[in-house]
């Protein structure tokens, strides 16, 4: 959970946010606002999954409220979006954090079409799927140290920050002239948005753990434990690292950057400072990838059983438990991602997709109430029906303006899911067909 939702996100959007606000008030309250989210979509996730704790999370909560076309495009978006996205993000933030320590890796440079820079995340993509492939007690292991060391390293830094570091107070309030053009020109809804689109991208991965449920000894106890606790966890961490990021550089000083992180740390400690904080961060950013390499391909295994043209999906080697089939096209698509756009617009685009979906699986817990009220719920959600409520009610907002300040990166999301649907009628035309062509597929 901790380990899925921590990852490239905090470490390169906050400058994004100070470039569109530059009002450290505003941004502190977005991270607030992101954080309530994130917690009113875990609870609802939470009785959801303890109602019907498989594989796949959303894509069987859709399947099972809505059908199976709805879940199919779940699956799909999840496959582009939902998780080779934010890894293809999280890797080349990772690669830029890590140039310090790789002599001569410059920028800019390329080899042929592809920058070195993207070469070198594509390796990491596949290095994570090798590790993965050695199964659950190999995977998992591997992530439980990664994200063991990530929570002490960040904890480290934010106390590091205000024992030893050289920021300014006055810093962590700070507000910079483009605010004030921001709120000339009316711009300041379109910017929250937009700003919070960036916010919900860095706690994506609250519902990490709905996606492993039915490989979890006691889902019903084990899974809204671990949605409610890793999120509050999350919220005062990203908070503390936002407050040590201006601290240390200020608003003016983090605008449009994207290795916020390390321009913090340059001002707060120094170049020695500077390369443990970099090395932490690039462990906690590997291990979100880790976290999500684990997770993705738990969604495809779940489609691939219900849809047989795609079963090979759901095939797991015998030797390791791991679905290794899904784990290679997962690496497929990453790979094509990572060279498809910069940073930003890979969150944006994530961003988009995974609040649409995270709406419509939330909107389930209504549905579900008033259609299968005999469906045992070892957990309820807390606060309802105010509580889907008001996830519904945010969502819709930050998505309707996102779509104003981000309009390519929002379309792409559209098409994505666009494309889903017509691969699902593709899908179910060959699966109508097969009886009476005589062949299974």
């Amino acid at each position: 959970m901790v380990a899925n939702i921590i990852g490239a996100g905090i470490f390169t959007t906050t400058g994004f946010q100070a470039a569109d606000l530059g009002h450290t008030g505003y941004i502190y309250l977005l991270w607030v606002v992101g954080g309530v989210l994130a917690l009113a979509g875990a609870l609802c996730y939470a009785e959801l999954g303890a109602a019907m704790p498989e594989a796949g999370a959303e894509y069987v909560y859709l399947r099972e409220t809505y059908g199976p076309a709805l879940g199919f495009m779940s699956a799909f978006v999840s496959l582009v979006a939902g998780f080779s996205a934010p890894i293809a993000a999280a890797v080349k933030s990772l690669v830029r954090y890590a140039q310090p320590f790789v002599p001569g890796l410059d920028a800019g440079a390329a080899l042929g079409p592809v920058a070195v820079e993207d070469l070198i995340a594509i390796g990491l993509v596949w290095m994570l799927v090798g590790v993965h492939q050695r199964g659950l007690k190999g995977g998992f292991g591997f992530n439980d140290v990664m994200t063991l060391l990530k929570v002490v390293g960040i904890t480290g830094i934010i106390v590091a920050a205000f024992a030893v570091g050289r920021g300014e107070l006055g810093r962590i309030f700070e507000v910079s002239p483009a605010f004030a053009e921001v709120a000339a020109e009316r711009r300041l809804l379109p910017a929250m948005a937009t700003s919070l689109i960036f916010v919900m991208f860095c706690y994506s991965g609250w519902n990490a753990s709905a996606y492993v449920a039915s490989e979890m000894r006691d889902p019903q106890r084990d899974l809204p434990r671990s949605l409610l606790v890793g999120t509050l966890l999350v919220v005062v961490l990203y908070l503390g690292l936002n407050v040590v990021y201006f601290y240390g550089a200020g608003v003016e000083g983090l605008a449009g950057r994207v290795e916020v992180g390390q321009v913090a740390a340059r001002e707060l400690f120094g170049a020695v400072g500077t390369g443990v904080v970099t090395a932490i961060l690039c462990i906690s950013i590997l291990a979100s990838a880790s976290a999500m390499t684990i997770a993705g391909p738990r969604v495809y295994y779940a489609f691939g059983r219900d849809f047989p043209p795609l079963s090979g999906l759901a095939s797991v080697n015998p030797a390791t438990g791991a679905p290794s089939r899904a784990l290679v096209l997962q690496g497929l698509v990453t790979s094509a991602v990572i060279v498809s756009g910069r940073v930003d617009q890979i969150q944006q685009y994530a961003g988009f997709t995974l609040t649409l979906f995270a709406s419509l699986a939330v909107s389930c817990v209504i549905v579900l109430r008033f259609r299968r009220p005999d469906l045992e719920r070892p957990f309820r959600t807390w606060g309802y029906p105010v509580t889907p409520l008001l996830f519904l009610a945010v969502s819709g907002w930050m998505m309707w303006w996102a779509f104003e300040g981000r309009p390519v990166e929002s379309s792409l999301s559209l098409l994505t899911v666009a494309v889903g649907g017509v691969a699902f009628l593709v899908m179910s035309r060959r699966m109508e067909r097969a009886p009476s062509g005589g062949k299974s597929h």
